[in-house]
């Protein structure tokens, strides 16, 4: 689409025509799409805000840097550039290597607040793109410091590291992977900055033996001096955007966010392998499968992040819907000498995704048999215990339910589920009972603990208890089947049936198969022994 000729008359109808394509584009999941309309409307309408906000984000979803600029300044002139659009400026000036720019945005950055914590780490780049040094240092008094400590001693470590002092950067960097151990991301590039200041030995304890992610990085550290310049300003600022991103993304209401931060960081470091990797983690997390995929192409399959690239493609395909492709990479990256408990957990929980729950509990062994000697995580022996229970092998799922709740007795999630299953067979029912008061007790805002303890208690027979129990997991879950028709059958027995049904019509909306036709028989019939929830 070629811009209209300055001093051009603008066709609104047009602009917002092709406005509306890009919003239909934006509700089909058609992220390429949409954003391609995107572009096209600001074009033949640059001062329409409403183009440039939508266009905005979806540059920056999309990775399409150029269109991500060109809004930003649009917002910007009209006052209206979100919190993270300063960033995104941030990001151009370091690359330009504009100093002055950069400090002038961070100044912004501070007074807007939000980032603010993040100013220390990011004026001691612009100090080295000046030729200078800044000591990073956070002051304690600072309200932020808590949440800007999360991130100095990596950046520590790195301005230690491009300075040559390998000693220096030894303690922060021992520091930042203790916060992120199994990040292998983060080790790989330690290791790489290390081993191209010669520090051999330092790189090779940052990559345990006996681990397929770090297989073909030891060998090559091991035959070969590796090279790795130092980093700069534009490469340190990304990391940081880069490493913020997956935290504000481990909570799904902020994955928005965490993508943009990582398309950031993707634009002032586009040579990086593990910004790709998040990247990609998060649009599959948002629903953009098919531009995941596209992002994991950009990372070499045959180099050192290759392994890690691999299986973010396994949940994306997986996402996408191309199942059999997803399992067929996932058992090769199982099949490989020395995979990771990580792997099988992938291949696992895809195979109980398909009902091959037989399957999905050898997927889940193999892990645990990862551990050696050691205890596994009792996270293994939760999902070994589900596949075995959901594949309608319940004495053997007790057994291993029973020994996680013993390896964790204080954990919701397993007392939940061995409390919950037994309920439902009517086993054991008063220690069930317990398990799940207890259960409610450690995490009472959870709407299917509260659901199962509410369940329970109707089971046995305390109907008065179990409806208001019931009513409060309802009121944290309203469109959740299960717990709606719990309450449903609850409401009938206590005499409350104008308000049993209005429950069970809940229910009813995301019902399917046998469990709709159960609701739908109730909601007509009322409350019979052979409608009964299970």
């Amino acid at each position: 689409m070629v811009p209209a000729a300055a001093g051009a008359s603008v066709d609104p109808q047009s602009a917002l025509h092709t406005y509306a394509q890009a919003r239909l584009a934006d509700s089909d999941g058609a992220l390429a799409l949409a954003v391609a309309h995107y572009g096209e409307a600001l074009a033949l309408d640059p001062d329409r805000v409403e183009i440039a906000e939508r266009a905005y984000v979806q540059a920056l979803e999309s990775g399409d840097k150029a269109l991500a600029l060109r809004s930003a300044a649009l917002l910007d002139q009209a006052g209206l550039l979100p919190r993270d659009g300063t960033l995104l400026r941030i990001g151009e000036a370091l690359e330009q290597r504009n100093w002055i720019a950069a400090a002038t945005l961070a100044d912004r950055m501070e007074e807007e607040g939000n980032f603010a914590f993040l100013g220390p780490i990011l004026r001691s780049w612009i100090a080295v793109g000046e030729g200078g040094s800044v000591p990073l240092a956070i002051d304690a008094k600072d309200r932020f410091a808590a949440l800007a400590q999360r991130y100095v001693d990596e950046h520590q470590a790195l301005l230690a590291l491009n300075a040559g002092d390998v000693e220096g950067a030894k303690l922060p960097l021992r520091r930042a992977i203790a916060l992120r151990p199994a990040d292998a991301g983060l080790r790989l590039s330690f290791a790489t900055q290390l081993a191209g200041r010669k520090a051999k030995a330092e790189a090779l304890l940052l990559l345990p033996p006996g681990q397929a992610h770090f297989r073909q990085a030891r060998a090559e550290i091991e035959r070969r001096r590796i090279k790795a310049a130092p980093l700069t300003p534009a490469q340190g600022y990304a990391r940081l955007l880069a490493r913020l991103a997956v935290d504000i993304g481990s909570d799904r209401e902020g994955v928005g966010l965490a993508l943009r931060l990582a398309r950031i960081a993707t634009f002032a470091d586009p040579d990086s392998p593990e910004n790709h990797i998040i990247a990609a983690r998060l649009l599959t997390v948002a629903g953009f499968a098919k531009a995941a995929i596209a992002q994991v192409d950009k990372v070499p399959p045959a180099g050192w992040y290759g392994a890690l690239a691999q299986a973010e493609r396994v949940d994306a395909l997986a996402v996408d819907g191309q199942m059999d492709a997803a399992l067929t990479l996932a058992r090769t990256l199982a099949a490989e000498p020395d995979a990771e408990a990580e792997r099988h957990v992938r291949l696992g929980r895809l195979l109980a995704e398909q009902r091959d729950f037989d399957g999905a509990a050898v997927a889940f062994r193999a892990a645990q048999a990862r551990f050696g000697d050691a205890a596994p995580p009792w996270s293994l022996l939760l999902f070994e215990g589900s596949a075995l229970e959901q594949g309608k092998r319940w004495d053997e799922a007790r057994a291993v339910l029973e020994r996680a709740a013993a390896m964790a007795p204080n954990e919701p999630v397993i007392l939940n589920y061995l409390g919950y299953a037994q309920i439902e067979r009517r086993q054991n029912v008063a220690a069930a009972l317990d398990m799940l008061k207890k259960a409610s007790a450690l995490k009472p805002q959870d709407p299917s603990i509260t659901d199962s303890l509410g369940w329970a208690q109707f089971v046995t027979g305390d109907v008065k208890a179990a409806v208001p129990v019931l009513e409060r997991a309802a009121a944290g879950a309203p469109d959740d089947v299960t717990i709606n028709e719990h309450l449903g059958d609850a409401l009938w027995t206590a005499g409350r049936r104008y308000e049993a049904r209005y429950a069970w019509a809940a229910a009813s909306i995301n019902a399917e198969g046998d469990v709709a036709t159960r609701i739908a028989a109730k909601t007509k019939e009322g409350l019979k022994p052979e409608y009964a929830a299970p």
